[in-house]
């Protein structure tokens, strides 16, 4: 959540922070700002409710500077206002701070130092900079009135600051705890940001940080101390992405651009992970250390989860090892009972989710072994479990997760194919995961390419109602989860995705005219039965529409999907639902891209 930009030594400062800050909207959109200083005296202060666009407007030709800070918001603390924009400033206007997290003990910190001050809002950072300036007023310099408050939040609080002196404005002073920050090494200035791809345009070297350092950055150089102020020698990381990939080109809308992706991604991860001879290039290390363990649990959140629920059927249906799958928020703080060999698998797009970090601290601890399966090269997730494996998806802006379900999916059936391998399970030969996967990619193409009969659907069922709901069972009830939730995030239509067996134990009684149900049907153990729920919904009113397997279907099926191995048909029965989605978006006039309340990496618990 929030969206970080910094830049120290280079005079286009406020374009590099606006351009910046569009980069990481998809971060939080209801307020944005920036603080820029030219080292001459002037500086400037611009904050705005709404998205980046209201922002720009608001920035003058005569704002400039060659350092600042900015800011794009997901309120926490406080609703969306001017007021509670960031940066926030101290009452003397020598201090400006931009922070991305949660302060769990603002209050008690506000009640103990800050009585005679006044605030101007209501959130939890702007305690954190009249704090800074309070201990600077009695004496302490910059770095160390900053380190004091650092000291004073308490365990539960996540945060990156990123702070601004007026007095020493070439310099930025910068820290994090739970939540993802990067410094950029520029040519002659330096640059922080929430991500990556905010600073592309400007860098392609950038360094990590851990929790508990604090970064002095200046335009020519970056010292970073460990909690106990030694100075920490880190070497940058190279991205070699291209800044145009996290451009929408000539789609309207990035969901739209990266549903189209999908097939792209299948056959990323074929080129990837699998060898002209079939053989699979996955670590032994993880191999054996997978192999070693009795039980894998797979920890996520979301979107992820879902994609967790079809992975659990892989590797308990291909290569016979149970498997359970947990919602991350629940486990860290309700663990269950562990087996005494345990493997951790995280699953998570953006590799910063924080209640999945919340839960790897605990692996860790526990000396378990672990392995993130990620889109991001370097994030928090992935440098801190024991191995890690990409999704080589490429950026994933819009909020709505479409290519990177499909991506962990499919990177979940290659090591259950590699795990089989190395365990010698015979039968998992039959499994030709390359062959299966180029299936999904054609399949997956045949499907949105049908975008206008799609859009068709969407308009005549789903374009008034109020809710909705999709059934299925066994593997396509871990697909209507999915569903229902695309569905839900991007049109706000109540939706929720079940058991189909489970409708006459409740759910049926909410079934009215006309309402919306969506039975997917994939599996040929469970058609009938499936096909038989839908027609008691059918005769209570409902409008059924039949996501259905090309060998299941029947000539009233109005969406028959490519053929593919059941245990893969999550991969190709989902992309009707995220067109299905996006076009419900669509009609009812929403930013698709941007669902209220919403944003793409949950980097607070």
């Amino acid at each position: 959540m929030c969206g970080i930009v910094g830049v120290t030594g280079n005079p286009n400062a406020v374009e590099i922070l606006l351009n910046g800050l569009e980069q990481l909207e998809y971060r939080g959109y209801d307020s944005a700002g920036i603080y820029v200083n030219d080292q001459k005296g002037d500086d400037y202060l611009v904050k705005e409710k709404g998205r980046i666009a209201d922002l720009r407007a608001e920035v003058s030709a005569d704002v400039h500077g060659s350092t600042g800070i900015g800011h794009t918001r997901w309120a926490t603390h406080g609703v969306p206002s001017k007021e509670n924009a960031h940066p926030h400033v101290s009452n003397d206007k020598r201090f400006y701070l931009v922070h991305n997290g949660g302060i769990g003990n603002f209050t008690e910190l506000k009640e103990t130092y800050l009585q005679d001050v006044t605030l101007v809002s209501e959130t939890d950072t702007e305690v954190i900079v009249q704090l800074v300036a309070k201990f600077a007023r009695e004496g302490l310099s910059t770095k160390e009135a900053f380190k004091k408050v650092l000291g004073l939040v308490d365990e539960s609080s996540s945060y990156a600051f990123l702070l601004l002196d007026r007095e020493d404005p070439d310099t930025l002073y910068v820290a994090k705890n739970k939540s993802p920050l990067l410094i950029g090494v520029g040519d002659g200035f330096n640059v922080v940001c929430s991500d990556d791809l905010a600073m592309l345009k400007e860098t392609h070297d950038f360094i990590e940080l851990v929790d508990g350092e604090i970064v002095i950055l200046k335009p020519t150089s970056i010292t970073i101390e460990d909690p106990a102020g030694q100075v920490v020698d880190r070497k940058p990381f190279h991205v070699d992405t291209d800044p145009a990939q996290a451009q929408k080109g000539a789609y309207p809308f990035y969901m739209l651009k990266e549903i189209d992706e999908q097939p792209g991604v299948m056959r990323n991860l074929i080129k990837e992970y699998i060898a002209e001879d079939g053989s699979i290039k996955i670590d032994a290390d993880l191999l054996k250390a997978m192999a070693d363990s009795d039980r894998i649990y797979i920890v996520a959140a979301g979107t992820s989860y879902h994609a967790g629920l079809v992975g659990k059927e892989l590797f308990e249906k291909l290569i016979q090892v149970p498997t359970e799958v947990h919602v991350a928020s629940e486990f860290a703080y309700n663990p269950p009972l562990l087996s005494a060999k345990p493997f951790f698998i995280f699953l998570s797009q953006s590799g910063e989710t924080a209640d999945s970090r919340q839960v790897l601290t605990q692996v860790n601890q526990a000396g378990y072994p672990s392995l993130t399966i990620t889109n991001v090269m370097n994030s928090t997730l992935s440098r801190e479990a024991t191995y890690t494996l990409l999704l080589y998806a490429g950026p994933e802006i819009a909020v709505a997760s479409t290519k990177a379900y499909t991506g962990q999916i499919a990177l979940e059936a290659i090591l259950a194919k590699a795990l089989g391998v190395y365990k010698q399970i015979a039968t998992i030969k039959d499994f030709d995961v390359a062959a299966e996967l180029t299936k999904a990619a054609n399949g997956m193409q045949e499907l949105v390419d049908e975008k206008g009969k799609i859009e068709k659907i969407a308009a005549d069922m789903l374009k008034d109602t109020r809710n909705a709901f999709y059934i299925g069972r066994t593997m396509d009830y871990a697909i209507v989860q999915e569903a229902a939730l695309k569905l839900k995030e991007v049109s706000y239509i109540q939706t929720e995705g079940f058991a189909s067996g489970e409708l006459k134990h409740g759910t049926i009684a909410l079934i009215q005219e006309n309402t919306p149900v969506v039975a997917i049907i994939t599996d040929k153990k469970t058609a009938n039965h499936t096909r038989s729920n839908a027609q008691e919904v059918k005769a209570r009113g409902a409008n059924v529409l039949y996501i259905v397997s090309r060998d299941l279907a029947t000539p009233t099926d109005q969406i028959v999907l490519p053929e593919i191995t059941p245990l893969l048909s999550a991969l190709v029965a989902i992309v009707p639902t995220q067109l299905l989605a996006y076009y419900a978006s669509i009609q009812r006039g929403y930013d698709v891209d941007k669902p209220r309340n919403l944003a793409k990496s949950v980097t607070v618990e």
